[in-house]
């Protein structure tokens, strides 16, 4: 993954761009935190996480984060419809078992949900499968497929089209490549896509839709 010259992942970068002063965030499989920690220190954002792994949440709490241990697949229920500003699945959308049922809550309960999602149609992650035979391993892909935590193997086509299916408005997209940002044939050249979607029924938006794969 892309790295600005401040330490801050690129994705993590976007995503704190996106993110206004002040707002309610909840993390949703937050990790260790680094995420959380970057919002609350350059927006002072009201933070809140879940996550399912003792080690993590150590680690969320020993950057005095606020963070819940709970599995998202088993739902929201103690959260009000819209009580957060966003709603964050970054890098945890595919590794949910039920995904339908966690983005319908996420955005029950987010004025606006950051979905970022690996890119298994990546061009490495092709080539390794046409020429090698093997499950891909790329920067966003990183685990071997005996250890990995991914359930779901999407590509960024995948979920603007998932979205469309759905009446989910995708309202803005970007793309991030091993260089940087993507703005040409995402689906080929981008390891990583993240959206800002909201459950407003209508069109894919066509920053999306331009360009997005032709191969």
């Amino acid at each position: 993954m892309s790295t600005e010259s401040n330490g801050i992942s690129l994705d993590h970068k976007i995503i704190t761009d996106i993110i206004g002063k002040s707002s309610s965030v909840l993390d949703l499989g937050c990790g260790e935190g680094e995420l959380l920690a970057t919002l609350v220190r350059e927006k002072n954002v009201k933070a809140q996480g879940i996550e399912i792994d003792d080690k993590a949440i150590f680690e969320c709490v020993k950057r005095g984060l606020s963070v819940f241990q709970d599995d998202i697949d088993s739902g929201l229920s103690d959260y009000e419809d819209k009580s957060f500003d966003f709603v964050i699945l970054n890098q945890s959308f595919q590794q949910v078992k039920k995904p339908e049922a966690v983005l319908k809550e996420a955005l029950r309960v987010g004025k606006k949900v950051i979905i970022g999602i690996p890119n298994f149609a990546h061009i490495n992650a092709r080539f390794q499968i046409f020429f090698r035979g093997r499950t891909p391993v790329t920067g966003a892909l990183p685990y071997e497929w005996h250890d990995t935590p991914n359930l779901h193997f999407l590509s960024i086509l995948d979920f603007v089209n998932y979205c469309k299916g759905r009446n989910i408005a995708v309202e803005k997209a970007y793309f991030i490549g091993s260089r940087g940002k993507v703005t040409m044939f995402p689906n080929l050249f981008a390891q990583t896509g993240i959206f800002i979607i909201s459950g407003a029924s209508s069109p894919v938006s066509s920053y999306v839709s331009e360009g997005r794969d032709n191969g």
